[in-house]
């Protein structure tokens, strides 16, 4: 795990305990990039281009270095700017030092629409530190306070650590309940005191206090977007997100000898655009390796058993004969990895004719499956950051990166920038376009009619969506919080069954519990319902339902693939994700809602964007066959596992703390390992969700206090009571 952490201390309070041993603190096995009062530390596997500072000083020329250097030992002035750019940045030099010159007089948003994943962090003076987080929520920035001022870091274990936090229950049952809902999350964490920073926000820092504050704002609802210039910009951010990956430079060794650059090659059209737009980056060719360089070969086994010196042309006395020319060698090859797949693989349709791919099909085990920690030691593998359900699919994300290159490319994250939400259905309502619903409507009817019969899909389906849609256009956010608490009280919680239509008119709502709500207890879900109760007492939101609940869906999805890189990322590589980059999510913004909920629309986007990009030769129905049955690898992970999650809920932290209903969840898991037991896929993604949180607090309680840090003082432990 790599994470960048600091602080800024201010004036203490009268009476105020104050650290005795401030400056004896700091990470274990840090890059310090700034010292001081308000110092910043690199913690981590960072690669060397990965670490960019800048330095601007009264009349001098702004410093840009790369990599981890010496601390600057000139002390900083009042009129002294820093600015770090941690991760993956596509600026030059030139556009980073421009961008910390714009920084001085304020504007900090041009920060952010460098190509890449990044965490900017930029110091004025030596009292003011701003950190700004992502637009997705990929790159958090968390804070709490701390020796009478406030430490910040990009993980929430490490500061939880520093000040010893104890575990917020509350929170988690709000995770478990109410999974993509601020109303209920708040800006918590799993620890106490330790808060995260919003996505699109700045984490300002002055004087030792925090002050939050949005740098950037969506488009309103009322904006009018055109789609033809929106695909566009779409095509160009993609395109240079993509770009700026594949162009990276190699690292200098990789123990486990993987190649350079690797994509997924899944059934989805994500991941196949990703694919083709990285095979189509012009490269130049891979020069020979000069002798005597690691990896250069050397002998006669490289020449094929003869000598290497050279022949005598004889020609001119004591001239030698120069070997021939090499023409340029071919393309470097991108090694793509599919999963899951036992038949020819029907993935290579959604890339036809691109030789510079080299695909594997990886035979899908039992070691791949779902739940395969489950059958080892649970507690043997990393501990994340936060809990999240990539941990019981960590093995099976693993063998697909273990065949992946040093810096391998995914298409996380493009079914929520690219979102069809069916809450946007009422901001159509909203919009007055109400004849915009007919085409998804349409589409769902269909579905449904083909699922469940005609009668169901002629008419319930599109009466039960164009009201719901027409009552959550209409409804108040404090009525429809009080009456999602109302309901979580109640325990009435869908549970994920029925028809499409059915699922799509219980996803038009401000607040939908999650898939685990169910297995709750009484008394967690009654603390969620209060905490929706409580936000139902602030102010609304200025958005439309829709675009609000298609934000947080993204935000959930970037905290997976957070969760998933802890949990997933092998040493010393890279995992990346263009389309949670800040440029493809702002072009993203510009789609208008009826593109975005038109039936196939993601495939149809992302067809149009390869076309831009000069790929012209797709069928029309690229993207639109048969996708694989997901279900069944968990269902069979789950069966494989039976023993291990008996163990595991004999007796469980959760329950332990009072956040499940024990028997509940005993009962369901047995029906998950029952083949013949028919299980809808959110009840699995709800197991998914309670099994990663056990497991995420077995290995947090199995870890040692104060791991992260040097110096700290040894905790007291709690006096005994009679």
């Amino acid at each position: 795990m790599r994470w960048l952490t600091g602080w800024s201390t201010g004036t203490p309070r009268p009476g105020a305990p104050v650290h005795e041993a401030l400056a004896t603190v700091a990470p274990i096995a840090a890059r310090p990039l700034w010292t001081g009062p308000n110092p910043l530390w690199a913690v981590g596997d960072w690669r060397p281009e990965e670490i960019r500072l800048v330095t601007l000083r009264p009349g001098a020329r702004p410093v840009v270095s790369t990599g981890p250097t010496t601390p600057d030992p000139v002390e900083d002035t009042p009129a002294t700017t820093r600015l770090a750019v941690l991760g993956h940045c596509g600026a030059t030099d030139a556009e980073l030092a421009a961008g910390l010159a714009a920084a001085r007089g304020g504007a900090v948003r041009h920060l952010t629409a460098w190509p890449g994943s990044y965490t900017v962090v930029l110091r004025t003076g030596t009292r003011s530190t701003l950190l700004l987080t992502d637009l997705a929520g990929a790159q958090p920035v968390f804070h709490t306070p701390w020796a009478g001022g406030t430490a910040y870091a990009t993980a929430a274990l490490p500061l939880a650590d520093l000040v010893g936090a104890a575990l917020d229950t509350g929170h988690l049952a709000a995770r478990l309940a109410c999974p993509e809902s601020p109303e209920a999350l708040g800006t918590g964490t799993p620890y106490l005191g330790v808060q995260r920073v919003p996505p699109g926000h700045v984490l300002a820092v002055r004087g030792g206090r925090p002050y939050l504050d949005a740098y950037d704002e969506p488009p309103g609802a009322e904006q009018p977007r055109d789609e033809a210039p929106a695909i566009r910009e779409l095509t160009r951010a993609l395109l240079e997100s993509v770009r700026s990956r594949v162009r990276t430079p190699a690292p200098a060794t990789d123990p486990a000898g993987r190649s350079r650059l690797g994509v997924d090659l899944s059934y989805g059209t994500a991941s196949a655009t990703v694919a083709l737009l990285a095979a189509a980056v012009p490269l130049p060719p891979v020069s020979p390796l000069p002798a005597g360089a690691p990896g250069a070969s050397t002998g006669p086994a490289a020449t094929g058993g003869r000598s290497t010196a050279g022949a005598r042309s004889g020609a001119v006395k004591g001239s030698w004969a120069r070997e021939a020319a090499q023409g340029p060698s071919a393309p470097e090859q991108l090694a793509a990895v599919t999963l899951g797949e036992t038949e020819a693989p029907t993935s290579l349709a959604l890339a036809p004719d691109t030789p510079r791919l080299r695909h594997t099909v990886l035979d899908p085990g039992p070691d791949t499956l779902p739940y395969a920690v489950l059958r080892t030691d649970p507690q043997s593998g990393p501990l994340t950051d936060e809990p999240g359900p990539e941990l019981v699919a960590a093995a099976r994300a693993g063998a697909r990166f273990d065949a992946g290159g040093t810096d391998h490319l995914t298409g996380y994250g493009a079914r929520q920038v690219l979102d069809g939400h069916p809450a946007r259905l009422a901001d159509l309502i909203r919009a007055g376009r109400p004849r915009e619903l007919l085409p998804p409507v349409a589409a769902l009817a269909g579905a449904d009619r083909a699922a469940a019969g005609v009668l169901t899909g002629a008419l319930r389906t599109p009466l039960t969506v164009v009201r719901a849609a027409h009552r959550l256009s209409r409804v108040r956010y404090a009525e429809a919080l009080d009456e999602a608490a109302a309901k979580l009280t109640a325990r009435h919680v869908p549970d994920g069954g029925g028809t499409a239509g059915d699922r799509s008119a219980v996803d038009l709502a401000w607040c939908v519990p999650g898939p685990a709500a169910r297995w709750l207890s009484d008394e967690a879900l009654s603390s969620v319902a209060l905490r929706l109760r409580l936000a139902a007492r602030r102010p609304a939101p200025e958005e439309h339902p829709g675009a609000h609940r298609a934000r947080h869906a993204l935000y959930r999805q970037a905290r997976s693939y957070r969760t998933l890189l802890h949990a997933a990322e092998r040493p010393g590589q890279r995992l990346h994700a263009p389309f949670l980059d800040n440029q493809v999510v702002r072009a993203a913004r510009l789609l208008p809602d009826d593109v975005r909920l038109q039936p196939g629309a993601r495939h149809a986007l992302l067809h149009a964007v390869l076309t831009g990009a000069g790929r012209t030769d797709l069928p029309p129905d690229w993207g639109r066959g048969p996708r694989p049955d997901r279900t069944a690898p968990t269902r069979a992970g789950l069966r494989l596992a039976a023993d291990g999650l008996a163990e595991l809920f004999d007796a469980p932290l959760l329950a332990e703390a009072g956040l499940i209903d024990l028997p509940a969840v005993r009962a369901g898991l047995a029906h998950s390992a029952d083949p013949a037991t028919p299980l809808s896929p959110a009840a699995l993604a709800g197991l998914a969700d309670l099994v990663s949180t056990e497991l995420w607090l077995r290995r947090l309680r199995a870890r040692r206090h104060g791991a992260c840090w040097t110096g700290l003082p040894r905790p007291q432990p709690p006096a005994l009571t009679p």
